[in-house]
């Protein structure tokens, strides 16, 4: 044989043992085959559509990429983006959902958690003032649709108003807490997928 055909022998093999070792032959924890391919290979993971705005006339080109920029004096990346509107504006769903979680945190203040209608994604709203009217755990929302306003609540500091919008990707039974953190910003500004 020859070297090119030893090298494509050898390129066979190894992608061969390489999806190999994605495959369980275990229950697979009740899920199916599609779901645990998409959850190792990234080109099985849908991303999100275009999202809405977040916050209530703010236009996309105002909206500037922050995710990754130091915060805590260098000791934590930022997971999100941050959109600069005065406080009291509407916060709107950036997209379909369920309200999974309203919650008090040190760092995000007053936040909001909506799931996605097929799971695979949560939604992160913090810094808010308040909640809109009707909004409770369970309750279903359109794109578009008041969740909450603008504030400077957890560690975003007095007068500092703006949304902290973030989007996780969630595997399955994963909770509203522990998704792996994706960019949000070419979602919102429309400039394509995150990284």
């Amino acid at each position: 044989m020859s070297r090119v055909g030893w090298v494509v022998l050898a390129l066979i093999v190894l992608g061969t043992l390489a999806f190999g070792s994605m495959l369980s032959f275990g229950s697979g924890g009740g899920r199916t085959v599609r779901e645990r391919v998409a959850q190792v290979l990234p080109f099985g993971r849908r991303q999100p559509g275009r999202l809405v705005v977040p916050v209530a006339g703010v236009p996309r080109g105002a909206i500037a990429d922050s995710f990754g920029d130091a915060r805590g004096g260098g000791t934590r990346g930022h997971h999100g983006t941050d959109i600069m509107a005065p406080g009291g504006t509407p916060v709107l769903a950036a997209a379909d959902g369920t309200v999974e979680k309203l919650f008090e945190s040190r760092l995000g203040g007053t936040t909001l958690y909506v799931r996605s209608p097929d799971r695979r994604w949560v939604y992160y709203y913090a810094h808010l003032s308040g909640y809109a009217p009707d909004i409770a755990e369970g309750r279903r929302v359109r794109a578009g649709d008041p969740v909450a306003f603008v504030g400077d609540t957890g560690d975003a500091g007095p007068g500092n108003y703006h949304l902290h919008f973030g989007i996780q990707r969630m595997a399955a039974g994963e909770r509203w807490w522990q998704g792996e953190d994706v960019n949000p910003y070419p979602l919102l500004a429309g400039s394509g997928s995150p990284r």
